[in-house]
């Protein structure tokens, strides 16, 4: 009996010392992810500095590099365009020697995509140590890559689709001086803020609205390839904050295919005419009953709005129409008409042309370039002149009520909002952040 219970004693104590070591264990082997390693495990009284320490060096072969075709000496450059960049200044910063450089200027002489250096873009090219060139590659904006290969000392040129990756940015900024300045400060393209006028111009005349202070934000479509952007596609959602009043648009395309910008809760953003039909310009002249005309140096009524703009500004068809006059007309110069619904027509004088095969019963579409900004006619300077009118009376189109046009159909309601909504939620996102940017 007496040795059971030792028998029992000493299994209990081995039994205690085990799970004892077992901690230890542990607790040494967890002690790397603590940083900790020498607080622990550690015998008291034990004299650390006493510990030797080796120092090993061995050398180890590294496997010999190699390009992304394989060969062995060649190597792949980048170079990002620059403003004013030729494809021979191109080559030669990419280390290409003046043979090939030679030899594919003749082999590439016919492609567009040289024609077009778009500055940012990234041009890639593979040489070997002497400088020769092997292969080429560059995208360009028509979303083909430009694709160059040496073949038995021959350039082969083609063009290859290119997949591209389609990215959702959001976006912020304020106006400090202007839409532009704004725009670039953060790092919108130049597209995207087009996209924003033609939005937002039923409501807000960007000629003479605008203020310091203002804000916008926008969500926007990207497409990359390999972190490259390539190209912006179209504004989704987008909020302006014009004089402490906001305006809000979304994007809704219904199953018809027949896509449109509305508020939130289903509104149509298009009017029936947009407020102007330039992009951006300043006003020179307004609508009143009496000016001193500069030309003729008599008092008379001005019954339009000119805008002052270069020469070549586009100008667009603030509605659609039929074109009903083109052609010169007195003091107008080059006269565009334009007979829009019902008694509604527009008048566009002192035009240095008109958009390529545009005639008299010519259907264009609201927004659709109709004619370029000139001097023809009485002018002292390139502008153009503007007339709304009702029943062939002139009105102030900055001073009537414009018409709307319609709202959501009924069927589509449900959709719009599942994508109102998550479009809202997107604004709200960025509203509510100090981010100027996120995607």
């Amino acid at each position: 009996m007496q040795n059971n219970k030792i028998g029992i004693l000493a299994q209990k104590l081995f039994s205690q010392e085990r799970k004892l070591s077992l901690r230890w264990l542990v607790a040494i082997s967890s002690l790397p992810l603590l940083g900790m390693v020498a607080a622990f495990g550690v015998a008291p009284g034990t004299d650390t500095r006493q510990i030797p320490i080796q120092t090993v060096i061995e050398n180890l072969e590294l496997p010999q590099a190699q390009s992304d075709t394989g060969s062995v000496g060649s190597f792949w450059h980048e170079e990002r365009i620059q403003r004013g960049d030729t494809i021979s200044a191109l080559l030669d910063r990419l280390n290409i020697n003046d043979t090939d450089i030679n030899g594919f200027l003749q082999s590439a002489k016919d492609s567009k995509s040289l024609r077009l250096l778009i500055p940012g873009r990234i041009v890639r090219a593979q040489t070997d140590e002497a400088g020769n060139l092997l292969a080429l590659q560059y995208i360009s904006s028509t979303e083909s890559m430009l694709n160059v290969e040496k073949q038995s000392g021959e350039f082969r040129v083609s063009d290859v689709q290119v997949p591209l990756d389609s990215r959702i940015l959001m976006k912020s900024a304020e106006i400090t001086s202007s839409l532009f300045g704004a725009t670039d400060a953060a790092n919108i393209p130049d597209n995207i803020a087009m996209q924003l006028v033609d939005i937002f111009s039923s409501d807000i005349d960007f000629h003479r609205d605008l203020q310091k202070g203002d804000k916008f934000t926008v969500v926007y479509e990207s497409f990359y390839n390999k972190g490259e952007l390539i190209k912006t596609g179209r504004v989704l959602a987008a909020e302006f904050v014009n004089d402490g009043k906001s305006y809000r648009a979304v994007y809704f395309q219904d199953r018809e295919g027949r896509g449109g910008y509305y508020t939130p809760e289903g509104k149509n953003l298009r009017k029936a005419f947009l407020r102007s039909p330039l992009e951006f310009s300043r006003i020179t002249s307004g609508f009143t009953r009496a000016r001193f005309h500069p030309v003729l140096k008599e008092w008379r009524a001005h019954k339009g709005i000119d805008y002052g703009a270069p020469i070549g500004t586009r100008v667009k068809a603030v509605a659609d129409a039929t074109v009903a006059f083109i052609g010169k007309q007195r003091g107008y110069g080059n006269l565009l008409v334009l007979q829009h619904q019902g008694q509604y027509s527009t008048a566009y004088g002192h035009l240095s042309g008109f958009a390529k095969g545009l005639r008299k019963g010519s259907k264009v579409n609201q927004g659709d370039i109709v004619a370029y900004v000139g001097m023809t006619g009485l002018a002292t300077g390139p502008h153009l002149h503007y007339e709304f009118r009702i029943a062939g009376v002139q009105r102030n189109p900055l001073a009537i009520a414009m018409p709307t046009a319609f709202p959501i159909a009924a069927q589509y309601k449900a959709d719009f909002n599942k994508v109102a909504e998550n479009l809202a939620l997107r604004l709200n996102l960025l509203r509510n952040t100090n981010l100027a940017s996120l995607d």
